[in-house]
């Protein structure tokens, strides 16, 4: 008669302290974590494909930078040939290496969001620019609204496992690309206090970007002073060529105080090469060429290797993000970051499926496994992600901060000390206790901050779960999505700027 009373007192003890907020050091999971466990590459292999990336630089080079990018590269060294492309001896670039930045922070509106970029510390977000969101309930797709990427704002401001937002999709209802630019900017801010990363169209373009990034910061002293907003730009078009227009947004971004990552996203077996190790030399030699520009204008300047080489199905060319090869480019490159000592994003969580459904699901832990394993500073595209790039999905991602949190558990690994052996609680547990360990000390002491639960996944007996409903997981995610939705944005500016704002521009998305 005893047993069940154990039981359930244990029972009880465990669910106050699951009910019980734990302040954030003692969170089974959080962002920041160090991975760096899992090495798809050896210290032979990375050398080797450092030494490849070299020689490509220096026989290949890059063509069609811009002439303020040429100027600049070659007053530092690089070597402009007749046939218009530039070379970069190795000297320069081990010049321009010990140049770069290592440790930066990634700084939020609210400063509990600051990332710090540094080692193998991991952190997960979003990005891309799809076209479509996924209607989970009419099992189709439609072009995406500025509407929708504020509604992305708002829910990745409440994931825990979501540390930052970079813009996930495409204002399709904004034609002017100016204002689509300004809107983003407005819709992503006004959504989350974490970083955010964006792109813009055009150099032209950024004077009105600073301006309203001023206004938000109050004034340009204090946005200086902490950029929360970073850009993500496309430097080259794969292979081995500048992106002439982006380069220029580049420049203005450096001279602007924005940090940028230097993104090289080609595909292999069509703007890359095939192989995986050919496809990993180039995007590094890509961003090698960047980590050379940045530095030739501005040493120091907080800039992220963004090796972002992707897949193509070679049965038809399309991009597969949700491969196993995927996975692997972005473990390969993530040990490429750390054999530079610097910080480094790649996409990982893309998946092909068009829903979020179980091939979803292997498609997008797959990948985000790997790179929070290899010690990926920023794992983008990590939750939302459908149809290669091409659909966002809200209700994905919300069960991506469920995902996410099994991820990170993994990249925090095993813990092994006195304390988790145990061998004193196992003596007593088997030799003077009940036989079993539930209501020990220990392990109410740990079911906290050992173990990470989902919040939507279900881990109810069939019993339970026939009991409850049958409840289903995609109607409660759609129910938890509502529920973040039907509430204010804890974001917003105050009225005074937010009306300031819309005097000055042209704001689409009304609040």
């Amino acid at each position: 008669m005893s047993r069940p009373a154990r039981r359930a007192g244990g029972r009880a003890a465990r669910h106050a302290l699951r009910a019980a907020p734990l302040t954030e050091d003692k969170r089974p999971v959080r962002p920041g974590m160090s991975g760096g466990n899992y090495k798809a590459l050896t210290d032979a292999e990375i050398e080797r494909l450092h030494h490849a990336a070299l020689d490509a630089l220096e026989v290949i080079g890059l063509a069609d930078a811009p002439p303020s990018g040429v100027e600049t590269m070659v007053a530092a060294g690089a070597i402009h040939g007749d046939d218009g492309r530039l070379r970069f001896p190795r000297a320069l670039v081990e010049d321009m290496l010990a140049k770069a930045a290592r440790d930066i922070t990634l700084c939020g509106r609210d400063e509990r969001h600051d990332l710090t970029l540094s080692g193998s510390r991991v952190h997960y977000g979003t990005a891309g620019a799809a076209v479509h969101m996924v209607d989970v309930d009419g099992r189709n797709y439609r072009e995406s609204t500025v509407q929708d990427l504020f509604d992305a704002a708002r829910i990745v401001d409440r994931l825990d496992n979501i540390h930052f937002l970079q813009r996930p999709m495409v204002c399709r209802d904004i034609p002017d690309n100016y204002e689509m630019d300004l809107n983003t900017i407005y819709a992503t801010v006004s959504g989350t206090t974490k970083h955010i990363g964006t792109s813009f169209v055009e150099p032209s373009h950024m004077q009105g970007a600073f301006e309203l990034l001023h206004m938000i910061a109050g004034g340009e002293e204090a946005w200086r002073a902490r950029p929360f907003m970073s850009n993500s730009n496309c430097f080259v078009v794969p292979p081995m060529k500048f992106a002439t227009e982006s380069c220029q947004v580049m420049e203005l971004c450096i001279e602007n105080g924005m940090p940028v990552l230097l993104l090289s996203a080609g595909q292999a077996g069509a703007t890359a090469p095939a192989p995986i190790a050919g496809a990993i030399v180039q995007a590094v030699a890509e961003c090698l060429a960047g980590v050379v520009y940045v530095n030739a204008l501005k040493p120091g300047h907080p800039a992220i290797f963004g090796t972002w080489p992707f897949v193509s199905d070679l049965r038809t060319g399309a991009m597969s993000g949700g491969s196993g090869e995927q996975a692997l480019l972005t473990a390969g490159c993530a040990q490429m970051h750390h054999f530079y000592g610097l910080p480094g994003g790649a996409a990982a969580g893309i998946a092909d499926a068009k829903l979020p459904d179980m091939q979803a699901g292997w498609e997008q832990m797959c990948s985000n496994v790997m790179a929070g394993l290899s010690g990926l500073n920023m794992v983008y595209e990590a939750a939302g992600m459908h149809a290669s790039l091409l659909g966002f999905c809200h209700e994905s991602l919300i069960l991506g901060d469920d995902l996410l949190g099994q991820a990170l558990r993994c990249v925090r690994g095993i813990e092994v000390n006195d304390d988790t052996i145990g061998l004193d609680v196992m003596r007593s547990v088997c030799l003077e206790g009940p036989g079993h360990y539930l209501g020990q000390d220990q392990t109410l002491n740990l079911m906290q901050t050992e173990y990470i639960y989902p919040a939507l996944g279900d881990r109810t007996s069939p019993k339970e779960w026939e009991e409850q409903g049958k409840p289903d997981l995609i109607r409660n995610t759609i129910a938890r999505k509502e529920q973040i939705l039907s509430e204010p944005s804890a974001a917003v500016l105050n009225p005074v700027l937010d009306q300031q704002i819309r005097v000055a521009f042209n704001i689409h998305l009304d609040i």
